[in-house]
């Protein structure tokens, strides 16, 4: 089916044939229609399908009438990161030669007054975080009840990132009346509920097989020891002995790894680049554009670029480290193989991660294949008594950060990847009496109270035994149980 058949405007189809396409993917084909009809759409595809040209093709089109009012965007699109609401915004400028449409992006890291000019001389098209979002309304900057249609995009990673509550304020926010399409990759009962909650008789299009991955991917596991220099070392052999490797993606789990693998790969000379959510606005897009353009063969990254990135040529991607949660596999390795080009996913197995990856293979109903000996079940046995012994797996035991990269001028929240105990030293950890040394501790316990003698309330005082104000009588004097602590430390001058 041709574009021409989709019922999208004149200038519409002239911008996506100048782009080089002829036939629409399967998700397009179906959504269009529908949104061009204003039904509220439900659409579940993997990543990779060409979902954000589902909804902007036609938003185009519907845009072509009527005009932007100051401080009253017609539409809005959320997104999960700065990344993919850039990526958005490029579709919109690729696609919207021929119109004359105002586009505005409410991302962190970027100057709020620069936002708020563009509101101010108002937007056809809002693409935004979710966080940035409500710091502008809160401000009183933004009005949403001209909102004519509603775009929520991976839906899925908005949950992951903790984003659900900011999305259910928000659709609260436009009229009732508002069109709405919701696309996610996967639907866990969460998303469920959302999408039952706040959409009108959606129509429901699902392209492919939920958590299912792509036929063009090769899957390998590669077993590795548990210690990070073990880790590395097994990365380092494995991209120099990669096959047909044009570029890779390596994801870990936590911000933390990403910048001690980045500063180990450049230090075995390999062209690298990190991205992980706590690098600024400007460092994050140049890594970006420095893989994409081929100036950097190796991204090290967080789960920041694991979806939706606008990457089509990826070679390989490497899991440093398994995934905790089996949806992130999926989201992970789809960056590569993608529009029908072939592609292949290594992950780096140590014996602490059978478990996980048992989760994988269920959740995408296959197994895969060993690339080298498999991690047995003895030696997974001994680092789940390991482990125990240990209290837990300590800082490999987080989730994905929560969202706190892209709550804009907001803080408090910090990077929820890691427990507590990793994300303070260990100095911090104990207890300040556990870090002194015992002469130390000694001088600081309170000498024993003196009790006060009883004094007959007929004996009268003795006029010279009157002491100044403030001061304590002698046989208080040697009580200091009511100072505080610091105040006790013995303190050492050095003559000069």
């Amino acid at each position: 089916m041709p574009f021409s058949e989709l019922g999208l405007s004149a200038k519409v189809q002239a911008a996506v044939a100048s782009a080089g396409y002829t036939e629409p993917t399967p998700i397009q084909a179906q959504a269009i229609p529908h949104v061009l009809a204003r039904r509220d759409v439900l659409g579940i595809a993997q990543t990779g399908t060409g979902k954000t040209a589902a909804f902007t093709l036609p938003m185009l089109t519907m845009l072509e009438e009527g005009r932007a009012r100051a401080r009253m965007p017609r539409t809005l699109i959320l997104e999960p990161t700065r990344e993919l609401a850039a990526q958005v915004e490029d579709n919109f400028v690729k696609y919207g030669v021929n119109h004359k449409l105002s586009v505005a992006l409410l991302i962190g890291g970027v100057s709020f007054g620069d936002q708020d000019a563009k509101l101010t001389r108002g937007v056809d098209v809002l693409i935004a975080t979710p966080g940035r979002l409500l710091d502008h309304f809160e401000r009183g900057r933004l009005l949403l009840t001209g909102v004519e249609l509603l775009v929520i995009d991976e839906a899925d990673r908005m949950l992951d990132m903790g984003f659900i509550p900011d999305i259910e304020r928000i659709c609260k926010m436009v009229p009732f009346t508002r069109q709405t399409l919701f696309f996610t990759a996967t639907m866990p009962p969460e998303i469920q509920r959302i999408t039952e909650q706040f959409l009108h008789n959606p129509i429901k299009i699902e392209v492919a097989r939920q958590n299912s991955t792509a036929t063009t991917i090769t899957q390998r596991l590669v077993r590795s020891g548990k210690k990070d220099f073990e880790k590395r070392e097994t990365l380092r052999s494995l991209v120099r002995g990669a096959e047909n490797l044009k570029n890779a993606i390596i994801f870990c789990n936590r911000k933390s790894e990403v910048a001690t693998l980045y500063k180990s790969l450049q230090k075995h000379e390999f062209s690298v680049a990190a991205l992980h959510g706590d690098m600024d606005q400007s460092a994050r897009t140049a890594a970006l554009a420095a893989f994409r353009d081929g100036r950097i063969q190796l991204l090290v990254a967080s789960d920041v670029a694991a979806r939706g990135l606008d990457i089509p040529d990826v070679s390989h991607v490497f899991n440093y480290d398994t995934p905790h949660h089996a949806e992130d596999y999926v989201h992970r390795i789809g960056r590569t193989g993608r529009a029908g080009r072939l592609g292949t996913a290594i992950t780096i197995v140590t014996p602490e991660d059978g478990k996980l990856v048992s989760a994988i293979e269920k959740l995408i109903g296959q197994s895969i294949e060993w690339g080298s000996d498999p991690v047995t079940e003895e030696e997974a046995s001994e680092a789940r008594r390991e482990r125990r012994a240990g209290g837990g797996r300590g800082e490999r035991s987080g989730r994905g950060g929560r969202g706190g990269e892209e709550r804009g001028g907001r803080k408090g929240r910090g990077d929820r990847s890691e427990p507590r105990e990793a994300r303070e030293p260990r100095e911090a950890r104990e207890p300040r009496e556990a870090r002194e040394p015992r002469e130390i501790r000694e001088s600081r316990e309170p000498a024993p109270r003196v009790e006060r003698p009883a004094r007959s309330a007929e004996a009268p005082r003795a006029r010279g035994s009157e002491r100044p104000a403030g001061r304590p009588p002698a046989h208080e004097e040697a009580d200091m149980s009511h100072l505080p602590q610091f105040l006790l430390r013995p303190v050492t001058y050095r003559a000069k």
